[in-house]
């Protein structure tokens, strides 16, 4: 059985695929918090096993296999956000840590069970989309917050996860999933931006904006 240490690297590679389009092993090492040496370790480790594809220079890549098994560590990881959240009642700031810990353990049964009570929920708390059961995973939303131009209108689909304090400011704002709002105005040279949400203008910078989806609608 896969530890859970390499089942945390395999995953952590998905989602900087995801995000980056590649997994270097500088940026490995910052997500995991771990030195290059060490993720580098891993990295040979996981090559070993058939998982990943590793060569100096050119980072780590997931192969169809590793890529099996990160799927099913972010399937389980955000069902439980979502049963943390729904069923239990906890704030969404503090499902990821939770979820981290309870993802390595659940049961393929549990995980089912889990699904149907939630009624097969397509996405977590914070908008991420779920796997299904035969790890198909959508894609997730082509457009960035920071992207639009004053006058649009549109809804938020996914804000960054991981970190409670910002989760909390996000939530002060009224920008979670699903909320609309308005773009109103974006400063010059990299200023903040203006937006109308629930009949409050609120001020983002744009770094922040450039990591939240959205969908426009008018």
């Amino acid at each position: 059985m896969l530890s859970e240490a390499a089942q945390d690297y395999v995953k952590q590679i998905y989602l900087l695929e995801r995000r980056d389009g590649k997994a270097s092993t500088s940026a490995l090492a910052e997500a995991m918090g771990v030195s290059a040496a060490s993720a580098t370790a891993m990295a040979k480790k996981l090559a070993t096993l058939g998982l990943v594809e590793h060569s100096p220079y050119r980072g780590v890549t997931l192969t169809p296999p590793g890529e099996k098994v990160a799927l099913e560590v972010v399937r389980h990881h955000r069902l439980l956000e979502v049963y943390l959240t729904q069923t239990l009642g906890l704030s969404w700031d503090r499902v990821h840590s939770e979820a981290e810990r309870l993802e390595h353990v659940l049961s393929e049964e549990l995980e089912a069970e889990i699904d149907r009570v939630l009624g097969y929920p397509a996405t977590d708390p914070h908008g991420d989309p779920i796997p299904t059961p035969d790890l198909v995973i959508a894609a997730e939303p082509a457009q960035r917050m920071a992207e639009l131009e004053p006058g649009q209108v549109a809804v938020v689909r996914q804000v960054p996860d991981g970190d409670p304090s910002l989760l909390r400011y996000l939530a002060g704002l009224g920008l979670v999933p699903d909320a609309p709002f308005t773009m109103v105005e974006k400063a010059p040279f990299g200023g903040p931006l203006t937006l109308d949400v629930g009949g409050r203008q609120q001020a983002v910078g744009v770094e922040l904006a450039g990591r939240i989806g959205v969908e426009v609608t008018a």
